[in-house]
């Protein structure tokens, strides 16, 4: 019987391998950024195309290679990293494996062009599918370009489940920030076909915050600081306030480098207990600075996962600090509501006080027609009328009209009954669920999802068929948000502006709106267009009906009347009319039960 293990080929190793490091465009930025950060770089430019799938190209001004470290650079395991593997352990650079350029250039079309500051001429090297096509000296700049073209071609399976454009940008915008906000140090710019979306300059860690995420994110921000023997915390939590619903504004650090740890998210979590609404999640941008020898960073190729000596310590140490630094700002202290006009400025407090004069007129009298006993005294504001005034009250008043005023309060007496009547047909339960009564029983209807269920179908039509009604707003509503959200609002203006939304301007950080949605109000402004941001980053179907659709449903959730909200009686008909005039009121969009019937024979089996 013949063997059966076979030693795989190189090209054949490669590809596989490059499936744990290479998943997705984002991890070619993020391999790429570090790259460029361990070279030494002050500036980097990110130039994308199609995210990704067509270019990906990253310039620094690093210290460069030469032509021999240039085709080193690309063979498996070959790294100027580490020498020994006790250098894991006290490790001063992002990579370390020497896997990434290497599995990059399995799955793609690599392009490099390098030069050293000593040298007089640089390199340049073409490799497709880990073969070498093309390499030769070429006069260059110092530092170091590199560009992945056409990511997968020789995978097509993979190329095949990438996401659309809006997620993949999306990841790779997710990354870019990483990089940014971990080297305020370094000046970076960003690109999306041919479209400039980040300008960073050198900054500090504040500043590199505030110009990612917006203006207005500054006086969001609480600073943390605290040093210990075991790490050192530096940074910065959000306002409880400015909480949300979302979890994409959580950031660690542990030694610039981003990471992703359930048991320290847990640890600043807890110490907002009792200061977020529910379902809120904190905001926060923490970086630790831990002994290099304290912390296990060779858990995964991405390497976001990270391991601790001592987890509880810092622990402990993370939720202190954070409770410290809401403390200290006056966050979690009890803030009763003050009349501002009795508070007494602090500089009043030391003064003296004197009582104050009290000015009477003894002569004056409101029942007189006028003051006759000082002219110069104000007149009475109150003038006596002519008895003659009062009877006329009384003129005209016979039995008919007695008459009339009892048949009105009968009248009213009997349409007061009335709507008690209605009232026993149709009422709210726990303000959460409409109980209305039938002949054959009972139908309980769940608020939220019948309105929700309306306004998809009112939504989608205005998206679809006709614009629809928009509310004009006094004064502009104003929303500072990440330069990426602002993008997906701009894709979708169009059919967000059918649906009855009028923005005046979406440029940068600012989204402008002068219009909303009849139905919608304006405190809830912020969440629906968070909620849409939301959909839309974790997939936006290329199908024009689809995105229709998704927005639509989308829209309705986020408008929909909430569970706990009081009803009035007439809202609560108006809502049911509306359900059962809808071509679909039993499920909601996701497909959700709206109501349930329960008859009178399955009442009586309860008693049975």
């Amino acid at each position: 019987m013949s063997d059966i293990i076979r030693l795989l080929p190189d090209h054949v190793a490669n590809q596989i391998a490059a499936g744990e490091v290479v998943q997705r465009p984002a991890s070619v930025v993020k391999e790429l950024l570090e790259n460029a950060i361990d070279a030494g770089a002050t500036q980097i430019s990110l130039i994308i195309k199609d995210a990704g799938k067509t270019l990906i190209q990253v310039i620094d001004d690093g210290k460069g290679m030469s032509m021999t470290d240039a085709r080193m650079a690309f063979e498996r395991h070959a790294t100027s990293k580490i020498t020994n593997a006790n250098d894991l352990f006290n490790l001063h650079t992002k990579g370390f494996r020497g896997e990434a350029l290497a599995s990059v250039a399995a799955i793609a079309h690599v392009s490099l062009k390098t030069k050293r500051e000593e040298d007089d001429l640089g390199t340049i090297l073409e490799i497709e599918g880990s073969n070498v096509v093309n390499q030769e000296p070429v006069v260059t700049t110092k530092g170091t370009m590199i560009s992945v073209r056409n990511l997968f071609y020789n995978v097509p399976a993979r190329r095949k489940f990438l996401k659309s454009d809006n997620v993949e940008l999306r990841n790779i915008t997710d990354e870019f920030h990483r990089v940014a906000m971990a080297h305020p140090q370094v000046g970076l710019k960003f690109s999306s076909n041919d479209t400039e979306l980040f300008n960073l300059p050198i900054s500090n860690y504040r500043q590199r915050i505030v110009n990612i995420m917006g203006a207005k994110t500054n006086e969001k921000l609480v600073p943390v600081e605290e040093e210990t023997e075991l790490v050192k915390i530096t940074g910065f939590v959000g306002k409880p306030e400015f909480a949300r619903k979302t979890k994409g504004l959580q950031y660690f650090f542990v030694n610039d480098r981003f990471i992703k740890h359930n048991y320290l998210h847990h640890a600043v979590t807890s110490a907002f207990e009792g200061l977020l609404k529910e379902k809120n999640n904190p905001t926060y941008f923490l970086f630790l600075d831990v002994p290099k020898d304290s912390v296990d960073i060779n858990i995964h190729p991405t390497k976001t996962e990270v391991k601790f000596d001592d987890e509880h310590s810092l622990y402990a140490i993370v939720r202190a600090s954070v409770k410290h630094a809401l403390g200290q700002f006056s966050i979690n202290a009890i803030d009763f509501d003050k009349e501002p006009q009795y508070e007494v400025p602090y500089e009043y407090t030391k003064k003296n006080t004197s009582s104050p004069k009290i000015e009477v007129n003894p002569d004056f009298n409101p029942f007189s027609s006028s003051d006759t006993s000082n002219s110069s005294k104000p007149s009475p504001s109150y003038s006596k009328p002519a008895p003659q005034a009062w009877e006329s009250l009384y003129a005209g008043l016979d039995e008919s009209s007695t008459l009339q005023d009892e048949t009105e309060e009968v009248s009213m007496t009997t349409s007061m009954f009335e709507d008690e009547k209605v009232t026993r047909n149709i009422f709210q339960l726990q303000r959460k669920f409409i109980i209305s009564t039938l002949k054959s029983g009972m139908l309980v209807i769940h608020q939220n999802r019948a309105h929700e269920r309306v306004l998809y179908e009112q939504l989608l039509k205005h998206i679809t068929v006709q614009r629809g009604t928009s509310q004009q707003l006094l004064f502009p509503l104003r929303l500072n948000l990440p330069v990426d959200e602002v993008s997906i609002l701009t894709q979708l203006q169009d059919q967000l502006e059918q649906t009855g939304f009028i923005f005046k301007t979406l440029v940068n950080n600012v989204v402008e709106i002068v219009g909303l949605p009849i139905q919608l109000k304006e405190k809830h402004v912020p969440e629906v267009l968070e909620t849409i941001i939301r959909d839309s980053e974790l997939d936006l179907p290329k199908e024009s009906f689809s995105q229709s659709d998704r927005l639509a449903a989308t829209m309705a959730r986020g408008m929909a009347i909430r569970s706990g909200e009081s009803m009035s009686q007439e809202a609560m008909e108006n809502l049911v009319d509306e359900l059962f005039a809808c071509k679909e009121s039993e499920l909601t969009a996701q497909g959700k039960k709206v109501f349930i019937n329960i008859t009178g024979e399955s009442l009586n089996l309860k008693f049975n």
